[in-house]
């Protein structure tokens, strides 16, 4: 690390030590398994596309079958290729974007996957949020597993680099959440038309929203039993009634500088939503916000789970771009554990983010309640993969046990709970 600050070497170093503690502690939790060592994608999504009772897994293209993720099929054309220079030979055309093989960086057009059934035939359909800005497209499972995925426009314009396909109203109705055209607001499709675009429904005035804009969540802040907007300044409450596109309720609360993704569960088991992100998707911090009583309102106190520096947490640990963040009850205890990580080359090799070649860590954060409150302990899964923009949680197994699944410029791995 001769390059980088004597700070940002001493955080380092002493995550790396807290790694080589947590890996010791937590070696036989995970299988872990590369499906493909190409970029095509910053996320993936799993379901059983072939509804044969095996969970699959799509990445960039393609959909890759389940328990061994070896046989492939494609969802959509895999026509992207890259130049490598070769010392005294002709340049070798590569498969996908410039990722991990190139010594440049490169972006994929697919951010974040999300798989529904959006026309109701019964099979698993897949949700592609691509680069922020824009297209959103989703791909209709044709129902055999060579079949012409059929491709349809959801979304003209999706902003904000953290969107997701979550639960909107009362009743758990999902949708596109994003910021477009300088709004926040969310897309329904038509159940009657699924096939045409879907429908946008703005929240908010316009504002300086844009497609690198970071942080974004949903989730019931104020127990009304109404998902609200999250977002790094703050909380947009959800009125009572969507009709007519209202504008909701803006409660202005500092989530950081602006992270990933905002999750939204009741942390300390108080009875109160809190609010779980990273402060800074290319920089340090993650942590827990307690939704506290501030002179008859709701306050906000902030904890430290991951810190911007080792003095910060009693574990010590430290890595930097935080830029996807999802919950799963890892141990079974029915407590929400935290799973993060780094996001590998957010801006490449040379991108100027901190610690930006360090490993590519991921880390399940367990939850316990205590006497001394709330506690967040790492348990480090592996250090050669890390985060996408995305990692999802979900069972893989017929008996429930879950999968971390990862997809970036390394190509995209699976962890089995053993």
């Amino acid at each position: 690390m001769p390059n980088l600050p004597k700070r940002i070497k001493r955080i380092l170093t002493s995550s790396l030590s807290c790694m080589l503690i947590a890996s010791t502690a937590n070696a036989q939790s995970f299988s872990k398994k590369q499906i493909i060592d190409d970029f095509w994608a910053e996320g993936a999504a799993i379901a059983d596309f072939n509804r044969d009772g095996v969970q699959d897994i799509a990445y960039g293209p393609w959909w890759f079958e389940g328990p061994e993720f070896k046989l492939k099929h494609e969802i959509y054309p895999a026509t992207a290729t890259w130049s490598l220079a070769q010392p005294g030979a002709e340049s070798k055309q590569m498969a996908g974007f410039k990722g991990a093989k190139s010594p440049e960086n490169g972006y994929s057009d697919n951010f974040l996957d999300y798989t529904d059934d959006f026309n109701r035939d019964g099979w698993p359909d897949l949700l592609v949020l691509g680069f922020p800005g824009k297209e959103a497209f989703w791909f209709q499972n044709p129902g055999s597993a060579n079949g012409e995925w059929k491709k349809h426009l959801a979304l003209e314009s999706v902003d904000n680099e953290s969107p997701g396909y979550l639960p909107v109203t009362k009743d758990a109705r999902k949708g596109i959440v994003c910021s477009s055209a300088c709004f926040l607001g969310y897309a329904f499709p038509d159940p009657s038309h699924p096939e045409s675009p879907w429908t946008w429904h703005p929240i908010s005035p316009k504002g300086r929203w844009q497609k690198f804009t970071h942080g974004l969540g949903m989730g019931d802040i104020n127990g009304d039993g109404r998902p609200d907007l999250l977002e790094a300044r703050g909380w947009w409450e959800q009125p009572p009634t969507l009709e007519n596109d209202p504008e909701w309720i803006f409660h202005e609360t500092i989530f950081g500088a602006g992270g990933a993704q905002m999750l939204v569960t009741d942390v300390n088991g108080d009875g109160k939503s809190d609010v779980i992100t990273s402060l800074q998707a290319h920089g340090f911090g993650v942590a827990w916000f307690e939704q506290t009583e501030d002179a008859g309102g709701i306050g906000w106190r902030r904890h430290w789970i991951v810190g911007t520096k080792p003095e910060e947490t009693s574990h010590q640990t430290v890595f930097t771009q935080p830029h996807a963040l999802a919950l799963g009850d890892i141990n079974g205890d029915g407590l929400p554990d935290l799973i993060t990580g780094k996001r590998f080359w957010a801006h490449g090799p040379k991108g100027g983010d901190p610690g930006s070649n360090e490993p590519a860590v991921l880390y399940w954060f367990e939850l316990s309640r205590g006497e001394h409150g709330a506690q967040f302990t790492p348990h480090l899964i592996d250090s050669d993969s890390g985060v996408g923009t995305q990692v999802t949680v979900a069972p893989i197994k017929t008996n429930g046990q879950l999968g971390i699944i990862v997809g970036n410029k390394k190509g995209a791995f699976v962890f089995e709970q053993q």
